[in-house]
Formats: C-alpha cells, sequence, structure tokens
C-alpha cells in the first residue's frame, strides 16, 4: 500500500536513513514536498507533480529550439532550457563546424538523446549527445510527467520489459519524462496506451496485473478480428 504524504508529515523515527524529499526535525524524519514515501533503502519522497528539474548524469529527450553559434539551445521539458556545443560533433568527425552551418547537423524541431554533464548555479545547463541512439529513423515520441517514469520502468525494469514484450516495439525512457517508441504503427498505439494508463494509475497498487490484463486482452481481441 503507497503511502501518500503533504509537507510536514510524519513519516518515521529512522533519521539516519532519511533522504531526498524530507528533513528532520526533534529525532523524526518528516516529508517535504508532497509524494509518495518509498523506504527501500534510504527514506525518500517521490514527487507526484512538479516540473523536471535536471541533474548532472541525467538522461533526457530534447528539441532543438533555437540556434546560437557555438551552441544549439535545448528543449528538455524544464524550466530551463539546455546547451549543446557544436563540439559534440566536430570532436566526434574531425572536421570544424563554420560559422552559419550548425542547422547541417542538427536543424530546429530535431531531438536528440543527450546526458546532462553540467547543471551551474544559474541553472545554465550542459549537453553531451549520446550518439548511440537516433531518433530520425521513425517512431513516435510521447510525454507524461517525469514523475511518473519510475512506475514506467518498474521495479527491477519489470515493467517496461513487460512493455516492450507484450507491445513488440523498442521503448526509450528518458529521465524528463519524454519516451520514445519504435515498432509497427498498431503496436505504437498499444504501448502508447498502456503508459498513459500507468501514468494516470501510478498511484494505485495491483498497477502491474493490471497493465497485463489491458496488454493481454487487446491482443485477444485482436486475434479474433
Amino acid at each position: 500500500m503507497y503511502k501518500v504524504v503533504i509537507p510536514g508529515d510524519f513519516i518515521s523515527e529512522a533519521v539516519s536513513r532519511a533522504g531526498e524529499g524530507t528533513y528532520v526535525e526533534d529525532g523524526k524524519v518528516y516529508a517535504m514536498r508532497y509524494g509518495i514515501v518509498d523506504e527501500r533503502g534510504s527514506i525518500k519522497v517521490v514527487p507526484l507533480s512538479g516540473k523536471y528539474v535536471p541533474t548532472e548524469g541525467d538522461v533526457v529527450i530534447g528539441r532543438v529550439t533555437e540556434i546560437s553559434f557555438p551552441f544549439w539551445i535545448v528543449d528538455i521539458a524544464s524550466p530551463y532550457e539546455a546547451r549543446l556545443h557544436m563540439s559534440e560533433f566536430a570532436d566526434t568527425r574531425d572536421e570544424k563546424i563554420e560559422f552559419g552551418s550548425l542547422s547541417r547537423y542538427l536543424d530546429l524541431d530535431d531531438l536528440i538523446v543527450a546526458k546532462v554533464t553540467n547543471v551551474d548555479l544559474m541553472m545554465r545547463i550542459d549537453l553531451a549527445l549520446k550518439e548511440d541512439f537516433n531518433l530520425r529513423r521513425g517512431g513516435r515520441l510521447i510525454e507524461i510527467p517525469h514523475t511518473k517514469v519510475p512506475r514506467v520502468i518498474g521495479r527491477g525494469g519489470s515493467m517496461i520489459k513487460m512493455l516492450k514484450e507484450k507491445c513488440n516495439c523498442f521503448i526509450f525512457i528518458a529521465k524528463n519524462g519524454r519516451i520514445w517508441i519504435r515498432g509497427r504503427e498498431d503496436d505504437m498505439n498499444l504501448a502508447t496506451e498502456a503508459i498513459l494508463k500507468i501514468a494516470s494509475e501510478s498511484h494505485t497498487t495491483g498497477l502491474t496485473d493490471r497493465v497485463a490484463d489491458f496488454l493481454d486482452s487487446f491482443k485477444r481481441e485482436k486475434g479474433r478480428r
């Protein structure tokens, strides 16, 4: 059973295990934000709402919104824009990128998979390109609240493994709540429906079984047609 808390709610007296989203006062652990208590390992409060704020090491899906030499400005579904330096391409191709030619490599509205390499005190965010992902080969981008990402992945990756197997799709989930799906059109439709169902019911128990039943019933209906 999931325990939903609001700021100031008492959680535990195990102060040595107080983690993200909590604070300690008078030898007790309290919730710092609205969310679900996770007591596996350290005691954390996983937020149920709020904007994505990047941290170093996050892998995100971004969209190029502006080209300002020597950077591409990238929307990462956050209140803060990120930037990708042209050296991400020049270094890998052993070539010099001239002023005005950045759009030959990445143009406006292009999607990228990138790793957050630095976030400074002024919330300037630097990205490094993850070139092992190519989002230009066809597929579909969907977005869910970033706080729902852990539920779509599941404990030990159980939920995402089931989605990939039952939907027969490639599915990549980024930390900022953007998800890339690639497969046949009807399979992508099924994966999209299942992921949105998980996001909308993420606070409930028995979700894995319900999603499995949903996917199996869809396949049975499809088999009768």
